[in-house]
């Protein structure tokens, strides 16, 4: 199938298959993420989000 070809069919398909197909192309890009990453990110957020609960952190909006 070309990639014009697919891209249609994927375009076709709905809003949350074409979601969970993008996931897994990106993750195809990424490759094996490094042991204990997804841990390390874990504590970072709730290390994060105590520091914002302590008043040691001021949140801001995300869009600008």
């Amino acid at each position: 199938m070309s990639p014009k070809r697919l891209e249609e069919a994927a375009l076709r398909l709905t809003p949350r298959q074409r979601a969970r197909l993008a996931a897994r192309l990106i993750e195809s890009l990424d490759g094996k993420p490094e042991p204990g990453c997804e841990e390390a990110w874990i504590e970072e957020a709730e290390r994060r989000y105590r520091s914002y609960k302590q008043g040691k952190m001021k949140a801001r909006p995300a869009a600008r």
